[in-house]
């Protein structure tokens, strides 16, 4: 095979388009961030519950980890029509699925949350910490792979 196996204009628009699709799922990430926040200092003062913010948390969530494993999934594709080697972005493609792990991790752990003092609350705030903090640096990565 020859590669790039689509046209290479056509591979610079599609890997900007990878690159703002997932610099906007971060945001979306950050958002939840925000939300979750809000809630669980309400938690721990006690005070009445944002009860639109947990519902807006609790259906927000998931989707976004899957808009967030699309972009990953078309991460691959991308780099599989560039080059055919998916390797080719070694700290990129590493940092993305530990990304797409902690995010399966965190939705699975919500899962199991019951109740205002559940012990499943503490493993998803840290998780959900350290998406905060991987997303930036793979945002960053994925901008030397773009340029």
């Amino acid at each position: 095979m020859q590669y790039p196996l689509i046209d290479r204009q056509l591979l610079v628009s599609l890997r900007l388009a990878h690159g703002t699709y997932n610099f906007l799922v971060m945001l979306l990430f950050w958002h939840q961030a925000w939300l979750g926040i809000k809630i669980r200092k309400a938690r721990k003062a006690r005070a009445p519950l944002p009860f639109p913010a947990i519902r807006q948390h609790r259906k927000g969530g998931p989707l976004y980890a899957v808009l967030a494993v699309l972009g990953y999934v078309y991460g691959i594709i991308l780099v599989m029509l560039d080059t055919g080697k998916i390797f080719e972005y070694p700290p990129h493609l590493f940092l993305g699925t530990v990304l797409v792990l902690l995010m399966i991790a965190s939705v699975a752990i919500s899962r199991t949350i019951r109740g205002q003092e559940s012990a499943s609350r503490t493993p998803h705030f840290a998780i959900g910490i350290a998406i905060l903090s991987v997303y930036p640096v793979q945002v960053f990565l994925g901008l030397g792979a773009l340029f």
